[in-house]
């Protein structure tokens, strides 16, 4: 550590100051040059202060920072413009063995005797990334884990609804079978052709249905990192609504009031589609074994946010249960992991929106609603299609 212009406090006690400071500290004079670097700083990026000491501060920044760092310290001598100093915020610096790792950096400036010093205070974020990765990490598990948990007390259901197209091909083909077969001896390959075609077609849409189905369980089930791209909610909400009603109440009414010209959304399809998953199988357990079973899904648009939202005409939810409904591990099913609500919340919150709930009760169900946010640029059109709405609605 340097110990040029230390002022009238001595040198033993500022050093001991400074090499006791948990974090790091580094000064520089107005050319960049490195004047005094603490040992926290010496173990955070393994070097010995006497190896950098006089040497510019920019070897310790990655390349594209190092390079204009220079220019932008003559910048501000010039015209006083800030960039960094006086604000503390997340940068990237360079180990001594040329790893690039999270701090936390913070300038101040100080105009000493000898001339203006640059006083960066320096805290390692790696320990706190790597939580954070893990945490991310162990949410993600955690979220396909309801997935998988959803699908396997779905599983009778779609195993029947499989069975059903992968039946039916072999039949065709069986069929397609007999026809050349009788065809060859009488002779009539022609119309046995022109049969086994149509037979074929049928056993195609079969074979599509069913990989559509297994497609649609592939996407939920596999381990794969979140992805935010461009969807259109209305076709992911309707592609998840179409895998829910599979093998449930055929009795029960599904109505599908989705509104058009919605503006695409940036979010994961999956984890979105999971939450459909997950509220319109709640709203078939409301309504079981009710006469008249309905469940509206509906979308629409505000100013701020695109929303979906599945209401039931069942008995809505009791007050008891109110107070932990999107606690994990709280269910009141004879089965599952109680995990549904809660992770549905959660991934609504990742996506920066939120899950809400109208409980209902005295003869109204319950209504399920989620509000994930409207990109920047699309915002204003929101704002022009409410205007272009305005007025009383019949």
């Amino acid at each position: 550590m340097s110990h040029r212009a230390l002022g009238s406090v001595s040198d033993a006690r500022w050093a001991s100051i400074l090499n006791t400071a948990v974090d790091g500290i580094i000064v520089i004079d107005d050319e960049g040059r490195i004047m005094i670097f603490n040992r926290a700083c010496e173990r955070m990026f393994g070097f010995a202060a006497e190896e950098v000491v006089g040497r510019n501060v920019a070897m310790l920044m990655p390349p594209e920072h190092a390079t204009t760092h220079d220019a932008y310290i003559e910048g501000y001598k010039r015209t006083g413009h800030r960039k960094i100093i006086g604000i503390g915020r997340e940068v990237r610096a360079r180990h001594r063995d040329g790893t690039l790792f999270p701090i936390d950096l913070s300038v101040g400036e100080a105009k000493t005797p000898d001339g203006r010093q640059f006083v960066g205070i320096l805290r390692d974020l790696t320990s706190r990334k790597d939580a954070e990765r893990r945490l991310n990490e162990l949410q993600s598990d955690l979220i396909r884990l309801a997935r998988v948990s959803a699908l396997d007390e779905m599983g009778s259901a779609l195993a029947h609804e499989l069975n059903q197209p992968l039946t039916a091909i072999m039949l065709y083909l069986q069929a397609v079978g007999r026809e050349f077969s009788r065809a060859k001896e009488m002779g009539h390959t022609a119309e046995a052709d022109a049969r086994a075609d149509a037979i074929l077609e049928k056993a195609r849409r079969e074979a599509q249905r069913a990989g559509s189905i297994i497609q649609r369980i592939r996407s939920l089930v596999e381990k794969r990192a979140p992805e935010r791209k461009d969807v259109d909610l209305n076709a992911i909400v309707d592609d998840a609504v179409d895998l829910t009603v599979i093998g449930q109440d055929r009795n029960v009414t599904i109505v599908r009031d989705y509104q058009a010209g919605l503006p695409m959304l940036q979010a994961d399809p999956v984890q979105i589609q999971q939450v459909v998953v997950n509220l319109v199988r709640n709203a078939y357990e409301a309504i079981k074994g009710r006469k008249g079973g309905r469940i509206v899904v509906s979308t629409s648009l505000d100013d701020r946010h695109l929303l979906f939202s599945i209401e039931d005409n069942g008995p809505g939810i009791p007050r008891e249960v109110l107070t932990d409904l999107f606690q994990a591990f709280k269910t009141g099913k004879r089965s599952g992991m109680g995990l549904g609500l809660a992770i549905s919340r959660t991934i609504a919150q990742n996506h920066g929106g939120d899950l809400s709930v109208d409980p209902g009760g005295d003869g109204r169900g319950a209504r399920f609603v989620v509000r994930l946010p409207l990109r920047a640029q699309d915002e204003d059109r929101a704002e022009d299609e409410e205007g272009r709405n305005a007025g009383p609605r019949q």
